[in-house]
């Protein structure tokens, strides 16, 4: 029903494969249209990963009715090349039973929501995580927040996820700085969730000379504190960075992360931070403990490959990223591993797992 119009106008444009020339609006193109009809799903079935597969065998016919109505040549060998390529990438991923999961492991920014807003499907998925009785944690980079006030925004948002189920990276720090110098004194740059953390676990603030300078993501961020952090590394406080992230999505965008804030110290003085967030081993394992299921029978959720998704996959737990957040499909190219399955977001989750 889409190859009659392309053949009126002599228009090969038309015959494009759309998961080459749109990768982020299937369901608004004639071309998928065509394609789901053809396979006989509503557009609530489709998720992403069923797109890429169900129309990749659609494609090289349409690509070659393409190429006889004026495709130029040059064209169609690129439009070839990427569908091989998707074959290829297919082979990679892993389907997961959601259903006989026992544990999730999920991030928060990007994936249950972008700054003050909910994204779609977040609701569904936590709803599903309680109706089933699953295990399950928000594990987030996130240093900033306390996990009462991580509650009290998903509450702001119609979501009552208890305490008990938030870890932060700013908890992690805590706990890595008291098992390793327990009543030790640190100078910190921080928002409350990460001040908080050390409080709570017996670490007291020091501006003259630390034990260690630690950095987590923070809105007093200056030249001065900067500089001031930079000094006491130089005089021998070691360097501690909550978390790896580099950049964070917002509302505006996206914003500099703690990985990010921490760099200039590095350079100016020639020493490596060590992190405790996420893809520390440290801070996964102690999501396990507390989820208290092996890693075979848990997944991990996030937006990001470099933080959320190796740090499943090193833990032994099956792995889904979401192209809610920072990550896109083009992402996936430039990492030596794969998840176990791509989604457009935890939405997915629950008819996948209905579907069976």
């Amino acid at each position: 029903r889409m190859i009659y119009p392309a053949r009126r106008g002599q228009n090969y444009q038309l015959m494009l494969p759309v998961c080459y020339k749109f990768p982020h609006a299937f369901l608004d193109e004639p071309l998928y249209g065509y394609v789901k009809y053809q396979n006989g799903m509503s557009a609530g079935d489709v998720t992403e990963t069923d797109k890429l597969r169900r129309i990749a065998e659609h494609e090289t016919i349409l690509l070659q009715t393409a190429k006889q109505i004026k495709m130029p040549e040059a064209e169609y060998q690129k439009c070839l090349d990427e569908i091989e390529k998707r074959y290829a990438l297919q082979r990679f991923y892993t389907a997961i039973d959601f259903r006989n999961k026992k544990g999730f492991i999920c991030d928060m920014d990007g994936v249950i929501y972008h700054g003050n807003h909910i994204l779609p499907g977040a609701a569904e998925f936590i709803h599903w995580l309680q109706d089933t009785h699953k295990e399950y944690l928000f594990l987030t980079n996130n240093s900033g927040m306390t996990p009462r006030e991580l509650h009290q925004k998903l509450w702001r948002m119609g979501l009552d996820v208890p305490e008990e189920h938030f870890y932060t990276s700013a908890l992690a720090t805590a706990a890595f700085l008291a098992d390793q110098a327990p009543g030790c004194s640190v100078y910190a740059l921080g928002e409350a969730g990460l001040l908080n953390a050390l409080y709570d676990r017996g670490i007291t603030m020091n501006d003259v000379n630390p034990d260690y300078v630690v950095i987590g993501e923070a809105r007093a961020y200056s030249l001065d504190t900067l500089t001031k952090a930079t000094n006491l590394v130089l005089a021998g406080a070691k360097l501690i960075g909550a978390n790896s992230d580099t950049c964070g999505p917002t509302d505006e965008g996206i914003a500099p992360a703690c990985r990010a804030l921490i760099a200039p110290v590095e350079i100016a003085t020639g020493k490596q931070a060590y992190f405790c967030g996420k893809p520390n081993p440290l801070m996964m394992r102690t999501g396990l403990r507390m989820l208290g299921c092996h890693s075979g029978e848990a997944v991990m959720i996030g937006d990001r490959m470099d933080t959320d998704v190796i740090s499943g996959m090193e833990s032994g737990m099956s792995t889904v990223l979401v192209l809610s957040g920072v990550s896109t499909r083009a992402t996936l190219d430039e990492f030596a591993y794969r998840p176990s399955v791509v989604l457009d977001g935890v939405g997915d989750i629950p008819r996948l797992a209905q579907q069976g």
